[in-house]
C-alpha cells in the first residue's frame, strides 16, 4: 500500500476524486429530482441523457476513487470515541456501495425499459439487462430509493464534517478540503 499522503491529509489525487464525485452526485441528484415532474419534451429528454451521462462518469469515478482508496493509505484517524469511528467507518463503506448500486440501477433500469445509454450521444453501452417492461417497473422505485438513501448518508456524511469542524474543532475536515488551510 502507497504511503504517499502526509500523516494529516489526504493526497491531492483522493481530495480531487472526492470533490468531483461530490459535485457530481449533487448535480446529478438535483436534475434527477427536477426532470421526472417535467412533461414530455425536448428539454425533459436532454435532462434525461445527461442525468445518464453523469450517472456513467459517477460509476467511473467511483471506480477510480476506490481503486485509489485501496492502493493509497489515508491519514491515521484522529482521537475519537469508538462509536463515532465506527459511525463513520459505517458511513464510508455505505457511501461507495451507494456509488455503484444507483447508477448500476439507473443503468440496469433504462436497459429494460429499453432507452439505451449513448454516452455523450456518440458513444453506446451495452444494455445491462434485456429490454422487459415488467422488470423496469420493478427496478424503477429502486433507482429513486437508492438515490434517496445515498442523499441521506451524504447529509450525514455532511454534517459529520461540520461538526468536527464548528463543535470538536479537531482539523478534520482540513484532510479533505481542496486548499491547505
Amino acid at each position: 500500500m502507497n504511503t504517499t499522503a502526509s500523516a494529516t491529509r489526504y493526497t491531492g489525487t483522493a481530495i480531487a476524486l472526492h470533490w468531483l464525485l461530490a459535485l457530481m452526485i449533487v448535480g446529478s441528484f438535483a436534475v434527477g429530482t427536477y426532470m421526472v415532474d417535467l412533461p414530455f419534451s425536448v428539454t425533459r429528454l436532454k435532462l434525461y441523457n445527461w442525468h445518464k451521462w453523469a450517472g456513467v462518469l459517477i460509476l467511473a469515478l467511483s471506480a477510480a476513487r476506490l481503486l485509489w482508496r485501496l492502493t493509497h493509505r489515508p491519514p491515521a484517524d484522529l482521537p475519537m470515541p469508538a462509536w463515532q469511528r465506527r459511525a463513520a467507518h459505517g458511513a464510508h463503506l455505505a457511501l461507495y456501495a451507494l456509488f455503484f448500486a444507483v447508477p448500476l440501477m439507473g443503468w440496469a433500469y433504462s436497459s429494460a425499459a429499453g432507452f439505451p445509454i449513448v454516452l455523450f450521444g456518440v458513444l453506446p453501452l451495452p444494455d445491462f439487462v434485456p429490454v422487459d417492461r415488467a422488470l423496469a417497473e420493478a427496478l424503477k422505485p429502486w433507482h429513486g430509493w437508492l438515490a434517496k438513501a445515498l442523499a441521506a448518508v451524504v447529509l450525514l456524511h455532511v454534517a459529520g464534517a461540520l461538526k468536527h469542524r464548528f463543535i470538536d474543532r479537531d482539523g478534520l475536515l482540513r484532510r479533505m478540503w481542496p486548499v491547505r488551510g
